[in-house]
């Protein structure tokens, strides 16, 4: 079947996107692999309205809300490959479908990649966090770390001081140069250079760290600034124009959100270097959605 617009994922982007697309009676296909970036946090916090509520019942809530809408297909799947092909865009799927559209978003997300110490996978998005306007609230005065895994590892612990006492691990790295450590001890942030051998506490919790000579140091929180990647190779296999940042590839958009290729947009953490909260991700999925729309109603690419 041929839609106005193909959105591939079905998070916070998509939905948005989609729901701002049936109401302007658009028909669009949803494509979700169901698994969204926060699907390992309980709450999410900052979102007007639905601060501390689950990021998995809001999803289910908007996809509700936008199958209401009779323009509106789902497809539970993953998206293989796109292509242009005689003036549409074409969508194959890993089970062989294939569905086109005259206007493609890309909102598949980002994955995370976690270091290997054991005991950190387990609590991640618990009490291994990365963003502190989302989760550092409920961390607030107790015992926080920074783990040191890239040169804005440094900046991290500068903010995440503001929320309480932070110790910067090195982890086997280099120390900060003079002009941070100056700030450092503005800040009270105390220096760890023994690499972390484990994270242990009841359940998802942490309580303390077991560094690598086997001592070990109370810690009730630890933020980390993982390397991302996106969880669909579409942008590359399109030719959309990528931005290499601090934590990894993201996908290049003007303020409409188009990419470098003419009708195809993308919006949510893929089109973002850092700053990934759930309020960023709506807001772009709804500027990509009134732009597709206008470009389907004026003829624009």
């Amino acid at each position: 079947m041929h839609y106005d617009a193909i959105i591939i994922g079905g998070s916070f982007a998509g939905l948005s996107a989609a729901i701002y697309l049936a109401r302007a009676r658009r028909s669009v296909l949803v494509i979700d692999a169901g698994k969204p970036r926060n699907r390992f946090a309980a709450q999410s916090h900052g979102l007007f309205a639905q601060d501390g509520s689950s990021p998995g019942a809001m999803i289910k809530t908007a996809r509700e809300q936008v199958s209401a809408y009779p323009t509106v297909s789902f497809v539970d799947g993953v998206a293989a490959d796109a292509w242009k092909e005689d003036g549409r865009l074409v969508v194959a799927l890993e089970d062989g479908a294939v569905h086109s559209s005259a206007r493609l978003l890309l909102a598949f997300g980002v994955s995370d990649v976690l270091p290997k110490i054991t005991g950190l996978a387990e609590r991640w998005g618990q009490s291994v966090i990365h963003c502190p306007y989302c989760h550092g609230y409920e961390f607030s005065e107790r015992r926080l770390g920074v783990l040191q895994l890239s040169p804005v590892s440094q900046h991290q612990a500068l903010l995440i001081s503001e929320w309480g006492p932070t110790t910067f691990f090195l982890n086997g790295g280099a120390a900060p140069d003079d002009a941070v450590l100056e700030q450092f001890k503005k800040r009270g942030i105390v220096i760890e250079s023994r690499p972390i051998g484990a994270l242990v506490g009841p359940g998802a919790d942490l309580s303390h760290v077991q560094l690598s000579d086997g001592a070990t140091l109370a810690l009730d929180a630890l933020y980390i600034g993982p390397r991302q990647y996106l969880t669909s190779p579409i942008a590359e296999q399109m030719g959309c124009k990528l931005n290499e940042g601090p934590f990894g590839p993201s996908i290049a958009v003007d303020d409409m959100k188009m990419t470098s290729v003419p009708d195809v947009y993308a919006a949510g953490d893929i089109t973002k270097g850092g700053g990934h909260t759930v309020t960023f991700a709506s807001a772009d999925g709804v500027t990509a959605g009134l732009a597709i729309h206008r470009s389907l109603a004026f003829g624009a690419s």
